[in-house]
């Protein structure tokens, strides 16, 4: 089921910000730290899947007009219908999704290689019957956005890394899938992006991502006990 909160954040963090885009962390203190971005393209923004907050439509205000709202993670919808509503705009889905609409109470337009007409790369990472994820790349600039499979948050780190393997991708991590890009930033789903030095942190989470595992496990099952 997708997570959602009952009301809209009052306040966000900033992260992520570049030339082409700027990201935002809606509720700060979540252990989840759910991480959203606005994409500009040609003057067009298009919001990656969203968490509302007061303030969001002056922030992406700045890089142009909401051309779409985007779902990159079937379990992403967030508040994406809201903020389409909002802006009167559809929301994009890859054409791979099956189900999500009916969280969906908005127009929806489906992508398939490229998202619309923006030169933005559509790239599957996972499809299954559990779990349906897209990567975004934009061959311009080099901006590499990953919904679930990689993350920043505390519980996708092992030890040191700046960028960790999603703990359930880690025994199989999506070396195939992401090892063929070098980035020029990475933007995730969960946590601030990665804006340095982002083909070594990516090639580092994927080949030590197994042998990483224990370590992630080990802490996972340590916030579990009872105190």
């Amino acid at each position: 089921m997708p997570f959602r909160v009952d009301e809209r954040a009052t306040e966000f963090r900033e992260i992520d910000r570049f030339d082409g885009g700027v990201g935002w962390i809606a509720h700060p203190d979540e252990e989840m730290q759910r991480a959203s971005h606005a994409l500009e393209v040609d003057g067009d923004v298009w919001l990656v899947d969203p968490v509302d907050a007061a303030g969001l439509d002056e922030l992406v205000a700045e890089f142009g007009d909401v051309r779409g709202v985007v779902v990159l993670l079937d379990r992403h919808t967030r508040d994406a219908e809201a903020i389409a509503d909002r802006h009167n705009v559809p929301v994009y889905l890859p054409r791979i999704f099956e189900g999500v609409t009916e969280d969906l109470d908005a127009p929806v337009a489906r992508f398939s290689d490229e998202l619309s007409d923006t030169g933005l790369e559509a790239h599957t990472i996972v499809d299954n019957r559990f779990w349906k994820e897209v990567a975004l790349y934009n061959p311009e600039d080099g901006t590499l956005v990953v919904p679930e499979s990689v993350g920043t948050a505390a519980f996708f780190r092992a030890g040191s890394e700046r960028l960790g393997v999603h703990p359930v991708r880690r025994p199989v991590p999506p070396r195939k899938e992401l090892g063929g890009f070098s980035p020029e930033r990475i933007l995730v789903g969960h946590g601030p992006g990665i804006a340095t030095d982002a083909p070594a942190a990516l090639a580092d989470a994927l080949e030590n991502a197994r042998r990483r595992a224990p370590q992630v496990y080990a802490g996972m099952a340590w916030q579990l006990l009872p105190i």
